[in-house]
């Protein structure tokens, strides 16, 4: 008599198509980040001088958990040399509020908090906490799709500045 066949154990990989892109309630107001955005922007702050570079934005979910996991990189516009990094993840809450958390390659992690409009597509974004050996004390983000694209203006203080403008940048969906 032969055994029967184990039935395979369902795998991210293995999963029919038609889970693989089903959007856990909890991240709908906010699915419209998901995917891979690629774009060009431009940053600066009174202690550095100002730069242009290319961005990759990755935004990602698993349909069993209303969370999305976000990467991004960066590189130097004429070189192509690579910039900086960051990952994380984002949780957008019933009540129209936020929270997010993001690890950067030089070692500054945000815990951030803010709102996001699921009507005007746009998430604003407050560090409730900084934890750096840098000199770092606040950051603010605020995400916009605008015409299909996603903008966005990164704001930065540190002990010796007050919240000034650092990063602004428009990206488009692949």
């Amino acid at each position: 008599m032969e055994s029967p066949t184990p039935t395979p154990t369902p795998t991210p990989s293995s999963s029919s198509s038609a889970s693989a892109s089903a959007v856990h309630p909890g991240i709908a107001p906010i699915s419209y980040l998901l995917g891979t955005w690629r774009g060009q922007g431009e940053g600066g702050f009174p202690t550095i001088n100002s730069f242009s570079y290319i961005e990759e934005l990755h935004f990602s979910h698993n349909s069993s958990k209303p969370v999305i996991a976000y990467s991004q990189k960066t590189w130097k516009l004429h070189s192509g040399e690579p910039m900086h990094s960051e990952s994380g993840y984002w949780r957008p809450r019933p009540d129209g509020t936020i929270e997010v958390v993001i690890a950067q390659s030089t070692g500054l992690v945000e815990v951030l908090k803010g709102e996001y409009d699921a009507e005007e597509k746009v998430i604003r974004l407050q560090s409730e906490l900084v934890g750096n050996a840098s000199k770092v004390e606040k950051i603010t983000r605020v995400f916009q799709l605008i015409g299909g694209d996603l903008s966005y203006v990164v704001q930065m203080a540190t002990n010796a500045t007050s919240l000034q403008p650092h990063l602004k940048a428009s990206l488009k969906k692949l």
